[in-house]
């Protein structure tokens, strides 16, 4: 499996493949495939929906909702990137990968549950504005500056993630080459080389920082700001009518971060099997990108506007075609 290079005198070793072990020995896991299965479809058709919406009613076309539609894209491109090759990996037991694709499918999965997590911090910053400086809304959160925060969050994250990536092709892998995960994560990959692998902790530890951490006391700021300015209104059916606004965004950023809070909070305090871990990071990875459409669907009022509209011009064509014949 070993291809062996001399470099600056020493012997570094490129491996041609990687083997996941994740999901090993564990009776029944065909039903939890078929639940991914699932959870892709259902995740392909939400998400597929809401773009679709978003792209056809022109009421949609603000601000805010160019937000929604990159998180939706980043939700289908996330499960895509991951769910499919979880499957054809361990439903079809086709455990070795090539290095390369190992790299590729750690870049996509990782850089795309980054943008999902700015994502919510942008749509934190379009709820500050919105309840903040209401006046000023329209002047300040418009298409142009909409779509320059999100180029530099695509921009800035596929930096950061191809440099870490990246730094994986300094490292020798003279050891073990069984990857402890259902994909080819960061950590469970650089862990395995037998060189100084420093430089990768101190990007896995910048990573976390840049995926949860920072994102959170952006997004935690931006509600005290949001809750000390609903404390100035007078009237409680402002007050309410506002917090309703940020009702979607809430629980959007409660599904995303709170899984993630809790399985990295038991993994530093208490001992988890791998496989009950692997699972719980499974799901966390790619439950949030199913429940979001639904959320917005059902939570937010434009949306079911905009499905009625819909609707009432599909009522409306069908009638005319059965008329004409």
């Amino acid at each position: 499996l070993n291809k062996t290079t001399t470099m600056f005198n020493n012997t570094f070793v490129r491996p041609a493949k990687f083997y996941l072990s994740g999901f090993s020995n564990i009776p029944h896991i065909r039903y939890f495939y078929a639940f991914l299965c699932f959870v892709y479809i259902m995740t392909v058709l939400g998400n597929g929906f809401l773009l679709s919406l978003i792209s056809l009613v022109k009421t949609l076309h603000t601000p805010k909702y160019m937000i929604v539609f990159n998180m939706a894209l980043t939700d289908l491109c996330g499960s895509t990137a991951l769910i499919p090759k979880v499957l054809d990996t361990f439903l079809f037991d086709r455990r070795y990968i090539l290095y390369d694709a190992c790299l590729s499918y750690m870049f996509f999965v990782i850089f795309f549950a980054s943008v999902q997590s700015w994502t919510l911090v942008t749509m934190a910053y379009d709820r500050l504005i919105a309840i903040c400086f209401p006046l000023r809304y329209h002047s300040i959160v418009t298409e142009q500056s909409i779509t320059a925060i999100l180029l530099f969050v695509w921009i800035f994250l596929v930096s950061v993630i191809a440099t870490m990536v990246g730094l994986v092709n300094r490292l020798s892998f003279c050891r073990s080459l069984v990857v402890n995960s259902f994909f080819c994560d960061h950590g469970p990959v650089y862990r395995l080389a037998c060189n100084d692998t420093s430089l990768n902790y101190n990007m896995a530890s910048a990573l976390v920082a840049i995926l949860i951490i920072i994102p959170l006391i952006f997004i935690i700021a931006t509600y005290v700001c949001i809750f000390i300015a609903l404390s100035r209104t007078t009237s409680r059916e402002e007050r309410l009518r506002a917090l309703k606004t940020c009702t979607s965004h809430l629980i959007l950023v409660v599904i995303f971060f709170l899984p993630i809070g809790i399985t990295n909070i038991a993994a530093m305090t208490s001992y988890i099997d791998p496989n009950a871990r692997m699972i719980n990071s499974t799901l966390t990875h790619t439950i949030p990108a199913l429940l979001d459409p639904i959320v917005y669907a059902l939570k937010t009022e434009e949306v079911m506007n905009a499905v009625k509209k819909l609707w009432n011009i599909r009522t409306k064509l069908l009638r005319t075609d059965i008329a004409k014949r």
